[in-house]
C-alpha cells in the first residue's frame, strides 16, 4: 500500500503548489516575516501547572530526574518532568521561597523572612540551618567544592562549609551588601549586587569590585558561566560578557528587545535570559546575538529559569511553570566548507519523501545589498494553507552553505512548504511526510 499512498500523495503536490504559494505571500502580518501562526504551531511553549496552585514563581531547580519549583506559596516538586506537581513543605516554614540551589544529594532553600532550609530527602521534609546567618532575607546560593555561599538583603554573603549548620559572614571589601546573585567560574567567585560586581578568588575571604565597562550602579540580577566566559544578567542594562575572569566586562544586547534581564540559564554552549516584560531570549554564540522564544508563552515576566533532560522551564509571575523542547530554541545548523559564496539558493530536501526527518540544504549569499556582512536568515516550515508549523532558522549568518534538520514526528503526513527569507530573498518548496 505504500507505493500507492506515495503516488497519491505526489499527485497532490502540484495542486497544492499554486494555492499555498499564493496563501503564503498574502500579508498575514508582521511576525514571520508574512507567514501566519497556525495554533497547531509544534514550536510553543506548554504548561506545566497542574497541581501548581501558586503561580507566581520565583526559584527553579534539578535534583536528578526531579524538578523543584519554588513559588509565593512554598516549595512544589514534580517527579514527571512537569507534567504534575505537589506541594513538598513539611517544615518549610515560609511560604516565599527566592532561591534553591543542588549539593549532591542536598537541597537547600532560601526563604524570603525565614531564612535558610536544608532537605537530605529529596525536599520530602525540612529543617531550618541558620546559625549564624544575620538575615533572613535569602536571594541567591551558590556552591563551590564543599563550600555554600548564600547571598542575602542588606547583609551581604555568608559562608558555610559544613552544609548549613552553621554559617560566617565573608563580606571583607564587600562594599554593597545586598547580594542578589552568586556564580563560581573556577578560582574565581562572583557576587552580583545593586551596585555591579565583586569577586572573590579566595572562597568569599576578601572581595575586589569588577566593573570596567558596566554601567555605574548597575544592578546585577544573575549570572551564568560557558567555559571561562562569564555572563551578567542587570536590571535595565541588559546581558554583559567577560572572558577574563570578569577584569572587565562587555555590552551584548544585539537583538535582546528586553533589557531588564532577571535570570540566565545555559545548556551547552546556548545561553537564555528570562526578562521582565519581554519573555524569554536565547543566543547560541555568546551573546553576540540573540532571538526572541516566545510563542504560545502568556506570561512575559520571567523570574526563573532551568534546563531539566530535553527541555527549558520557565517560572512566570502569574502563570505559573512552563516548558518547551530544547530542540525547538536552539541552533542545529550546521555550516558546512567552501569559498564564500554571492548567491542565495535553497536546495530541495533530502530524503524526499521522509519520515520523521530531512535534511535542508541552504546558501547564504553576500550580494543582495548584503556585502560581506551577515544576512537575518528565518526558514519557517509551513503547511499546505501556509500557517507556519515550525522554526528551523531565525538568526543572523555569515556567507556560506548550511544544513539544518527538520524533525517532523509531531506532524501528521502531508504536504508541507519550506521558506527560507534572508534580507530581500524568499525561496519555497514543497515536501512530503509518509508516515
Amino acid at each position: 500500500m505504500k507505493p500507492i499512498r506515495i503516488a497519491f500523495m505526489l499527485l497532490i503536490i502540484a495542486f497544492c503548489a499554486s494555492r499555498s504559494k499564493a496563501q503564503m505571500e498574502q500579508p498575514h502580518g508582521a511576525e514571520g516575516g508574512g507567514i501566519s501562526q497556525s495554533p497547531n504551531d509544534i514550536n510553543r511553549w506548554t504548561g506545566a501547572n497542574t497541581g501548581l496552585t501558586n503561580v507566581i514563581v520565583y526559584a527553579l531547580a534539578v535534583s536528578g530526574t526531579d524538578l523543584f519549583a519554588g513559588t509565593s506559596g512554598g516549595l512544589y516538586r514534580s517527579t514527571n518532568d512537569g507534567t504534575s506537581w505537589n506541594s513538598v513543605n513539611s517544615g518549610l516554614t515560609s511560604s516565599p521561597v527566592d532561591a534553591l540551589v543542588v549539593s549532591g544529594s542536598n537541597l537547600f532553600a532560601g526563604s524570603f523572612g525565614k531564612g535558610a532550609f536544608l532537605s537530605t530527602n529529596n525536599g520530602t521534609t525540612w529543617m531550618g540551618i541558620n546559625s549564624g546567618l544575620a538575615n533572613p532575607f535569602i536571594n541567591a546560593f551558590a556552591i563551590n567544592d564543599r563550600s555554600i555561599f548564600a547571598g542575602t538583603y542588606y547583609s551581604g554573603a555568608f559562608l558555610s562549609t559544613n552544609n548549613g549548620s552553621s554559617w560566617t559572614s565573608v563580606n571583607s571589601g564587600l562594599t554593597n551588601p545586598s547580594v542578589a546573585a552568586l556564580a563560581v567560574s573556577g578560582t574565581n567567585l562572583f557576587a552580583g549586587t545593586f551596585s555591579g560586581v565583586f569577586r572573590s578568588t579566595d572562597n568569599g575571604g576578601s572581595w575586589t569590585a569588577d566593573n570596567a565597562g558596566l554601567p555605574q550602579n548597575a544592578y546585577v540580577d544573575a549570572f551564568a558561566v560557558i567555559d571561562t566566559n562569564v555572563f551578567v544578567g542587570t536590571f535595565g542594562r541588559g546581558v554583559f560578557l567577560s572572558t577574563n575572569g570578569g577584569t572587565s566586562w562587555t555590552a551584548v544586547n544585539a537583538g535582546l528587545a528586553r533589557s531588564y534581564v532577571v535570570t540566565l540559564a545555559v545548556n551547552g554552549t546556548n545561553l537564555f535570559a528570562g526578562t521582565y516584560g519581554g519573555g524569554v531570549f536565547v543566543s547560541s554564540d555568546c551573546g553576540t546575538s540573540w532571538n526572541a522564544v516566545n510563542s504560545g508563552l502568556p506570561n512575559l515576566d520571567i523570574r526563573a529559569l532551568t534546563v531539566s533532560g530535553a527541555n527549558l522551564f520557565a517560572g512566570t509571575a502569574g502563570k505559573g511553570v512552563w516548558k518547551r523542547p530544547l530542540t525547538q530554541m536552539t541552533s542545529s545548523v550546521q555550516p558546512l566548507a567552501g569559498d564564500s559564496p554571492r548567491e542565495f539558493s535553497l536546495d530541495q530536501n533530502y530524503p524526499n519523501p521522509f519520515n520523521p526527518s530531512t535534511i535542508i540544504q541552504y546558501t547564504v549569499g553576500g550580494d543582495r545589498g548584503q556585502g560581506s556582512g551577515v544576512s537575518e536568515v528565518r526558514i519557517v516550515i509551513c503547511d499546505v494553507l501556509g500557517r507556519v508549523v515550525a522554526t528551523l532558522v531565525n538568526s543572523r549568518q555569515a556567507p556560506g552553505t548550511y544544513q539544518t534538520r527538520f524533525d517532523g514526528s509531531q506532524l501528521a503526513s502531508g504536504v508541507y512548504i519550506y521558506r527560507i527569507q534572508a534580507g530581500s530573498f524568499t525561496q519555497s518548496r514543497m515536501m512530503l511526510l509518509l508516515k
